[in-house]
């Protein structure tokens, strides 16, 4: 069962787990480089919860999601149409101001990350900023049914420096919002560069 898998058997429970948690603290990081206005995508957007703050702070929010049935649930929770869109088929040029993947690109495998961040700097506009998190760690393998790929800050920005055409603004370490759980997360964001 590959992660997609995942969320389609358990959209109900995990969209259950997770709608009520606050990321406000990385999500004011966040939106601090956006203009008024910005077009935002919310990329692997779970139960559409971000999407829903990214609204509320004025911005105009595509919600994206690799499965269908997670899509259902946050077209509910939204009131509007969810893009049921896989990473490796994103195909954007230049639209957005800000795309905003919390914690959904953790399932990407090494070695299809740089493809997929291509894609992901390609929506962006130029001086558009992109936020990531990823579980801090060196280490990849299954858990809770599905396979994670673990970042330190140190191997994070080495695949960033991959890409000539962005500029990491913020790079740093968070605790778990879940006061239950003991991950430690690394956040990023960075800004499109054209030269």
């Amino acid at each position: 069962m590959d992660s997609i898998d995942y969320y389609n058997k358990y959209a109900a429970a995990y969209y259950e787990s997770t709608v009520d948690l606050d990321m406000s603290e990385a999500l004011e990081r966040f939106v601090k480089y956006l203009p008024e206005n910005a077009e935002v995508m919310d990329l692997g957007c779970g139960s559409g919860r971000d999407s829903l703050y990214l609204e509320e702070a004025g911005f105009y929010v595509t919600a994206v999601d690799g499965s269908e049935e997670m899509c259902k649930l946050a077209e509910i929770n939204l009131g509007k149409e969810v893009l049921n869109i896989r990473f490796e088929e994103l195909d954007f040029d230049g639209v957005f101001d800000g795309i905003w993947a919390c914690a959904s690109l953790v399932h990407v495998e090494k070695d299809k990350m740089e493809g997929v961040l291509n894609r992901v700097f390609r929506a962006l506009k130029p001086d558009g900023v992109l936020y990531m998190s990823f579980r801090f760690g060196d280490s990849h393998g299954f858990d809770n049914g599905r396979y994670y790929y673990d970042y330190t800050i140190a191997s994070l920005a080495k695949v960033l420096q991959k890409s000539d055409d962005v500029e990491t603004l913020e790079i740093w370490k968070s605790n778990d919002v879940r006061s239950e759980r003991n991950t430690k997360w690394v956040n990023v964001i960075v800004k499109r560069i054209i030269e």
